[in-house]
């Protein structure tokens, strides 16, 4: 019984379900009616490119916005998902390895030699289920890579909002979930106005489709990414002035590197001769950005990224290594990744990546990595 009790909370209900059912038809229709600007992603391998529709954020502004009208109606409960947490996630990760195994599947059966349709199966099962086997599959006209990031970042700010809701309901707000609310909403509205941004990210240019995305865009982004706000629902953390003020500055810093650095990457892959700080971008072998945020560190991207994670933990102090399990989560990920990329990078540029290299030694945090 006490076994039983355990796992009670994780057994999916017909109304997660229905949740998790509602959220994506939602995403899925009102992600192609919706009017956005149509973005030219990376050029692929064989020479195509994929266009993304890029209303983000007026779906999301949209569906707050549905959703805010059913609460003031009583139609819908603010505290559902903060009170139904544990069976979301486990729904959620049942609903992602359903999705993998749809997409293992029709990869296995692909004919097609487009780089994005194309078969890439090493025959080991566990390679090709964790990595994927196709670059960019696709659903009824969907492009299922760029849908499940949306639905994973649209789902970290439902949850918080719940979470937020049920603070408020049990009369415990503090100022440290109101930091982390602020932070975390931010963070999620700059990621849908510069959504473009995202169409040349290492994930879709680079990244086959397999469980370690499904999983990580709709399990670990929504439910990694919102643990701070469920720690805060049951214990009490006093900040002070200047504690908060410091954790404001760090998420500035963060900010400002991981905003800065995305941006100037992808405005030198429209225009490489686009200006990067007031001047003339300097160029390794006419392929790499070496100027800006490029000219500090090979994946200055990462530290910004990483400083961010941690403004969203340091609102609930250090009494407790819980709410840092995200930011250590993501340093770990990162450094695999950035040896990853590394590799890569040095086997498709050759002698350039590594004149690169000796011209920026830093991979990560100047003067330490």
């Amino acid at each position: 019984m006490d076994f039983y009790s355990l796992l009670q909370p994780l057994i999916p209900s017909w109304t997660s379900v229905g949740m998790l059912a509602s959220y994506f038809g939602y995403l899925g229709l009102i992600g192609s009616v919706l009017p956005g600007k149509m973005v030219p992603g990376a050029v692929l391998q064989d020479g195509s490119r994929l266009h993304y529709r890029c209303n983000g954020l007026l779906s999301l502004l949209l569906l707050v916005g549905l959703l805010g009208a059913g609460v003031w109606t009583d139609y819908i409960s603010p505290t559902l998902i903060a009170e139904r947490g544990w069976e979301l996630l486990s729904a959620t990760y049942i609903l992602s390895t359903l999705i993998t195994l749809a997409l293992y599947i029709s990869g296995q059966m692909s004919k097609d030699k487009g780089s994005s349709l194309k078969s890439h199966a090493t025959g080991n099962f566990i390679h090709d289920w964790w990595f994927g086997i196709q670059l960019n599959p696709n659903f009824l006209g969907l492009d299922i890579k760029f849908f499940l990031v949306r639905a994973g970042m649209m789902g970290w700010l439902l949850i918080n909002l719940s979470v937020l809701a049920k603070s408020i309901q049990d009369g415990n707000l503090s100022r440290s979930m109101i930091l982390y609310q602020i932070f975390s909403t931010l963070y999620i509205l700059d990621y849908f106005w510069y959504e473009e941004y995202m169409t040349s990210t290492w994930d879709i240019i680079a990244e086959r489709l397999g469980f370690m995305l499904v999983s990580g865009d709709l399990v670990w982004i929504p439910f990694t990414f919102s643990i701070q706000g469920w720690w805060l629902l049951s214990n009490e953390v006093q900040l002070t002035t200047p504690a908060v003020v410091a954790n404001c500055l760090v998420f500035l810093m963060g900010y400002k590197v991981f905003r800065g650095a995305n941006k100037q990457k992808h405005i030198f892959k429209k225009d490489p001769k686009a200006p990067i700080w007031g001047t003339a971008p300097k160029v390794i072998g006419g392929k790499l950005l070496a100027s800006g945020y490029w000219g500090i560190a090979r994946h200055c991207n990462y530290l910004g990224d990483l400083l961010l994670a941690l403004s969203f933990s340091l609102p609930c102090g250090i009494s407790s290594p819980v709410p840092y399990f995200y930011p250590i989560y993501l340093f770990i990920l990162l450094i695999w990744r950035e040896r990853r990329d590394e590799a890569r990078c040095a086997e498709k540029y050759k002698e350039v990546w590594a004149e690169y290299c000796k011209l920026v030694p830093w991979r990560i945090l100047p003067y330490v990595y």
